[in-house]
């Protein structure tokens, strides 16, 4: 397993990006969208941004970042950590193009 040295005064972040992971890889994200053992970057949520030649991701946030908004605590927190994570496909994507260029 993978540790993070987090920063002195960004200890929140770190617990709420760890939220995000752990929504991901054991929460409602693995639930849905990956088969057992499927890397992140391997799961639709990458692939569909690769073949929708980006935006979707993007898009996805942006919609869950307003349902967060109809929703009470526990359940607009979830979105938002989903958001987290669809942000965070659109960036590993987006790195991809990187290297090739």
């Amino acid at each position: 397993m993978m540790t993070i040295d987090v920063p002195e005064g960004y200890e929140a972040l770190g617990r709420v990006l760890k939220l995000a992971i752990d929504q991901a890889a054991v929460g409602k994200g693995a639930e849905r969208h990956a088969e057992v053992g499927e890397p992140f970057e391997s799961q639709l949520i990458c692939a569909i941004e690769r073949r929708a030649g980006g935006g979707f991701c993007i898009g996805q946030a942006v919609k869950k970042t307003l349902e967060s908004q109809r929703l009470n605590r526990t359940g607009g927190i979830q979105e938002l950590l989903g958001a987290i994570n669809y942000l965070a496909a659109a960036v590993i994507v987006i790195q991809e193009g990187l290297k090739n260029d």
